[in-house]
């Protein structure tokens, strides 16, 4: 399981976004982020990516604890359907 720490922004999301890439190609399917407090669009590019990468991979990526902010910034973009995720 993949864990992202405390924040996934503008500042960090490169890094942030490569880290889950190499989980994703080693196999992880959970991403947990519940560790996340400050989130901003970055965040919410960041996750469409790593679905991308699993779906080229036939897989499937799980996003749980999805926190409170980063649920508005999914629902403000109307991304609910495409983002599945497990509280």
């Amino acid at each position: 399981m993949f864990q992202p720490e405390q924040s996934l922004t503008f500042a960090n999301a490169a890094g942030v976004m490569k880290a889950g890439l190499q989980a994703i190609s080693a196999g992880q399917s959970e991403i947990d982020l519940g560790r996340l407090q400050a989130v901003d669009s970055a965040a919410v590019a960041t996750l469409l990516c790593w679905q991308r990468a699993a779906a080229k991979r036939g897989a499937k990526v799980r996003f749980t604890q999805v926190p409170a902010n980063l649920q508005d910034l999914i629902h403000l973009y109307d991304l609910s359907d495409l983002l599945h995720q497990h509280h």
